[in-house]
């Protein structure tokens, strides 16, 4: 039986809703690596915020999957890149700052190849992912500017802070989260 247009555009979402799961995927695994490493540090309010956009980057993973199960897809089960182990602190944020805005660029396109494709609902989806994501970025940048611009004074005010997200699983970026919209 031939493979008809509405298939093939649909094959088109499942496998750029797949390419955004498996960015999600390595950015958990890459952000989960920092969390433990500045935990380890004991720069805490870093490594509580670097958990909960871990958590936002985990709520993002499912999202997508199970839009991909919507559809018939099968969704991926791995990160779509190798976690950088070890980075320096003055590293991290201008590294994750550059990654979300990598995510933000290949989203968009994403959310175009929905819309070409006839999929508002994920290209809605894409949308919303792209508003947390840009919270991130601005996080990580934000960061990074204190970093460069403060050097050890800023590290030394960040020294020290407790590392507990309490019980909260939302996130960084839901309203109401610890360091989102609010």
């Amino acid at each position: 039986m031939p493979v008809s247009d509405r298939e093939k555009r649909k094959a088109k979402v499942i496998e750029v809703l797949n390419k955004a799961r498996a960015m999600e995927l390595y950015a958990i695994s890459q952000y989960m690596n920092q969390h433990y490493n500045l935990d380890d540090k004991d720069m805490g309010e870093m490594a509580a915020n670097m958990k909960l956009i871990a958590i936002d980057e985990m709520r993002h993973a499912e999202m997508f999957a199970e839009r991909i199960k919507e559809l018939g897809g099968e969704p991926v089960t791995s990160g779509d890149g190798k976690v950088t182990k070890g980075q320096d602190v003055r590293k991290i944020f201008p590294f994750d700052a550059a990654l979300e805005d990598a995510t933000i660029d290949a989203y968009n396109q994403f959310l175009m190849i929905c819309r070409e494709n006839g999929d508002n609902i994920s290209a809605n989806l894409f949308q919303a992912i792209i508003d947390e994501e840009q919270i991130h970025y601005n996080h990580f940048d934000n960061v990074a500017d204190h970093i460069k611009t403060l050097g050890d004074t800023y590290l030394a005010r960040i020294a020290g802070t407790p590392s507990s997200t309490g019980g909260t699983t939302k996130g960084f970026a839901l309203p109401g989260a610890a360091g989102g919209a609010g």
